[in-house]
């Protein structure tokens, strides 16, 4: 076996990571490639001496204990992005680890990776937040799939369900863990920085702790952008994004399920901690009120819906095209055709967009709605912002417990349990019927000095080969970068 890490996670030009590294070979050899929308190797080393790490059952909490390997001196000549490190060992095997260069010159937009939620749904190690852990540490090797996996538009999560039984044989034969499909750079990521690259976005990268970290993290930059599955985010990610567009900034979430939970990082951001529905059992719970309760963003104890950031939430909305959800037609159904956004896309009220990729799939975000005068609108019954235009819905459920999977842990509670229980009072069946109905939403606000635009989807990304998807997230950057749309 071969297994490896980075830390810290990224660094700027100048900077050095450093490669921890276990084998039972006697040596190890890395090539390191920026990827984008072409692979450039920048760095290759042979012959480095293998090493047997301590692997302990404490891992998944704390994070390995290895001893450095060797150390990336990050040359100022490597532009900023994700560099993707594939190790091989002297008896073949092999392993990926990853690094993010981030640069001090502003970008057209900083894009924020979601290496949270990478963290919360890795299994390497021990447990997740998903197969019964509470805190989970970074600094240890990803689940192989997270970083690279063959044909991302078969082997993502809103496709499980048709997979054929040799798609199956493949996916787990390859190795790659099933949680694999819920978080990751090959999942969602890596298909939008292509898809910009293309068309000459010079972006910015960074990963969730420097947005906790850096609190001028995104300053300069004209644009901030979420990616795919954007579910875990500390109080310090709120407080930079919500001052960025506060001050002028504008915010494109191209993600779903986006600061659903509340995280909290150690200081040295070796672990991350949430409780999640097992809210006694965190050391801050408080019963009036408990603003970093590692929770709900909704949840009244903590009180900061994370509608007040990106305009929608998963508790309006729920799953899609998957098991126990609506399918719908895969795509967004438009109700707001002359809206900037979708201006040379060709689009009509009722039309749907981005269905015959499913990007209406896996988790969405929404709001509670209405029909007046022959327009949907916001209800304003729950935490959506004033001023909310939604341009497009397509059906959502929230689970019940029974509904889920079955490989999650014995304390799983469904979303839709929990949303009735803590926004509705209680966990009844009159309460779930209030929730269970959702909504995906793409819609527009402006919040303090700056904009947002959300997709309300995690699966925008796979639109992208689409013209009208690629035309639609074109028009909100080049808005949102040069103040025009094209």
């Amino acid at each position: 076996m071969i297994a490896a890490y980075c830390w810290p996670q990224s660094g700027r030009p100048g900077e050095s990571i450093a490669l921890y590294c276990h084998t039972e070979a006697d040596s190890f050899q890395i090539a390191v490639t920026r990827q984008g929308a072409k692979d450039r190797p920048v760095f290759m080393e042979a012959g480095i001496p293998g090493k047997q790490q301590p692997i302990s059952d404490t891992i998944a909490e704390h994070g390995c204990d290895w001893d450095q390997c060797c150390e990336i001196a990050i040359d100022p000549n490597w532009s900023a992005g994700f560099y993707l490190l594939r190790l091989q060992d002297s008896d073949g095997n092999e392993a990926d680890a990853f690094f993010v260069v981030r640069e001090e010159q502003p970008a057209d937009a900083m894009l924020v990776l979601s290496t949270s939620t990478w963290n919360a749904y890795n299994t390497w190690g021990g447990l997740s937040y998903y197969t019964g852990g509470y805190v989970v540490s970074p600094m240890r090797p990803l689940q192989p799939g997270f970083l690279t996996k063959e044909n991302p538009y078969i082997n993502r999560i809103a496709r499980f369900k048709e997979w054929l039984p040799e798609d199956r044989r493949a996916y787990f034969g390859a190795g790659y863990d099933p949680w694999t499909m819920a978080a990751g750079w090959s999942n969602w990521e890596l298909l939008f920085v292509q898809w910009a690259e293309q068309r000459g976005y010079k972006l910015n990268y960074a990963v969730s702790q420097d947005l906790d970290q850096y609190t001028n993290l995104l300053d300069g930059h004209p644009a901030y952008i979420s990616i795919g599955h954007d579910e875990y985010w500390s109080a310090g990610m709120r407080n930079t994004v919500e001052n960025y567009i506060d001050a002028g900034g504008n915010a494109a979430f191209f993600s779903g399920n986006t600061s659903f939970w509340q995280a909290r990082f150690s200081d040295d951001y070796r672990q991350m901690t949430s409780y999640k529905c097992q809210i006694k059992e965190d050391p801050v719970y408080n019963s009036e009120y408990a603003p970093t309760l590692s929770t709900m963003w909704s949840d009244p104890l903590v009180g900061r819906p994370e509608s007040q950031m990106t305009g929608v939430s998963f508790t309006r909305g729920g799953y899609a095209h998957m098991p126990n959800a609506p399918d719908g037609t895969g795509g967004y159904t438009i109700c707001q055709p002359d809206h900037w956004a979708f201006a040379g896309a060709d689009l009509k009220a009722g039309d749907t967009l981005g269905a015959d990729d499913v990007v209406v799939g896996y988790e969405c975000d929404g709001c509670s709605l209405n029909l007046k005068d022959g327009k949907i609108v916001p209800t304003y019954e729950d935490d959506t912002p004033k001023g909310f235009e939604i341009l497009a819905t397509a059906p959502t459920h929230l689970w019940e417990t029974e509904e889920a999977p079955g490989n999650l842990a014995d304390n799983y509670i469904g979303e839709l349990n929990w949303v009735a229980e803590r926004i509705g009072g209680a966990d009844t069946p009159e309460n779930r019927e209030k929730f269970t109905a959702g909504h995906a939403v793409m819609g527009t606000f402006k919040r303090g000095n700056g904009q947002v635009f959300t997709s309300g989807c995690t699966d925008w990304a796979y639109g992208l080969r689409d013209s009208q998807v690629s035309k639609v997230t074109n028009n909100v950057l080049t808005r949102f970068i040069k103040g025009e749309v094209t």
